[in-house]
């Protein structure tokens, strides 16, 4: 097929894909779109469905190299209608820009890798080892029955994932101006301070919580818990919220509860993050509760055949100098390192995801399909 025909398809993809309200965690039919269409090309495809949650495994190929696309078909909701200029799940063509709920985060990308295995399989049919798919319905959502469940079926089958290239949107300014090359951790907790209920005129007859949790709280968010690296920022604390009482302005509150949450680089373990915050508790002497949630471990790919692939094809498509950095959320990326996995993120400009009048540029989505292809043949030359 000619280069235009397939440009033609990626738009065209990424907007029926937009037009499926898969807000988390439905999927509303995408994944057996792609399916349906990838097995014409000669995939192999398998829905895995882990309680409500829908992933597809699609592969190309036999043995190592395990080379694997990872995405998701869930988006965010859309928020509150009036913010958008148009329907959010009716993919409005604007100019040069894509208007619609996912067009960013991450059904532009999505579709790019689709197109890019398509152009990939028609020129070298019998290449070496395994080239894949990897979608889920769960990564906006609580990512507990999504890639992570799919990655132990895969090691349950022997499959060993070498290359991961994650189509989240990494760029700033020009597709492929940013590419992340690793995740800070994520460690949140929920903490309740437990007082002693009684009249605010008689403080003396109770114990306010939020008094005593103050001296600690104002410790934890003073600490330097690391400097960082050449790759990481230093670690961060926050709080995200803080509730106590039931509102009534004389009522000393039997309890405060807090949310916090620490993103951190691999300078320090989760492990010690735990270990040195109830210190810091036990140390002002807080009757408490903690409970904590490791959502992500930090990693880093800073150099091997996939990083190299990728900053050469993004070199040769568009010319532009590639930043490497590890900023952002967590990705599922997290679920794939691992194993001993490469894992880098390229995908679209990141301006609008998550927001009303979410968009991608059409020329920039035709020029990540060609980066995603260029890849391809950089790891598995003809």
């Amino acid at each position: 097929m000619d280069p235009e025909r397939f440009r033609l398809m990626t738009i065209e993809l990424a907007k029926t894909l937009m037009a499926l309200a898969s807000v988390t965690p439905e999927d509303a039919g995408c994944q057996a779109l792609i399916a349906a269409r990838l097995e014409e090309s000669g995939f192999t495809a398998a829905h895995l469905r882990f309680e409500n949650v829908d992933n597809l495994w699609v592969s190309h190929g036999n043995g190592e190299p395990v080379f694997v696309f990872l995405g998701h078909t869930d988006v965010v909701a859309a928020g509150p209608l009036e913010a958008w200029q148009s329907d959010p799940f009716t993919p409005v063509l604007k100019g040069d820009h894509l208007y619609g709920r996912g067009a960013a985060d991450m059904k532009g990308s999505v579709a790019a890798m689709v197109i890019a295995l398509e152009r990939f399989i028609g020129t070298n049919p019998a290449h070496a080892g395994t080239v894949g798919l990897l979608l889920t319905s769960d990564e906006e959502g609580d990512a507990i029955n999504g890639t992570v469940k799919v990655v132990e079926t895969l090691r349950q089958q022997d499959i060993s994932i070498r290359w991961c290239l994650v189509g989240e949107p990494s760029s700033r300014e020009h597709v492929g101006d940013v590419i992340k090359i690793g995740r800070r951790g994520s460690l949140g907790a929920g903490l309740t301070v437990k007082g002693i209920q009684g009249h605010i005129a008689y403080p003396q007859l109770a114990r306010n919580p939020i008094h005593q949790l103050a001296p600690a709280l104002n410790e934890l968010c003073a600490i330097e818990w690391d400097q960082g690296n050449e790759f990481y920022p230093p670690t961060s604390f926050q709080v995200s919220n803080i509730n106590a009482g039931d509102g009534t302005v004389n009522v000393i509150p039997a309890t405060v509860e807090i949310l916090f949450n620490f993103r951190f680089s691999t300078e320090v373990t989760a492990d010690e993050l735990m270990q040195r915050s109830e210190a810091i508790l036990d140390k002002h002497g807080l009757d408490y509760d903690i409970n904590w949630r490791t959502s992500g471990l930090p990693f880093l790919t800073d150099s091997g055949e996939l990083l190299a692939s990728v900053r050469q094809s993004i070199r040769k498509i568009t010319g532009v100098k590639t930043e490497l950095s590890t900023t952002g959320g967590t990705s599922d990326g997290r679920f794939i390192a691992p194993g001993g996995a490469e894992v880098v993120e390229l995908g679209p400009v990141n301006a609008t995801i998550h927001k009303a009048n979410e968009c991608v540029n059409i020329n920039e989505l035709d020029t990540l399909t060609d980066i995603y292809t260029e890849v391809l043949h950089g790891l598995f030359p003809d």
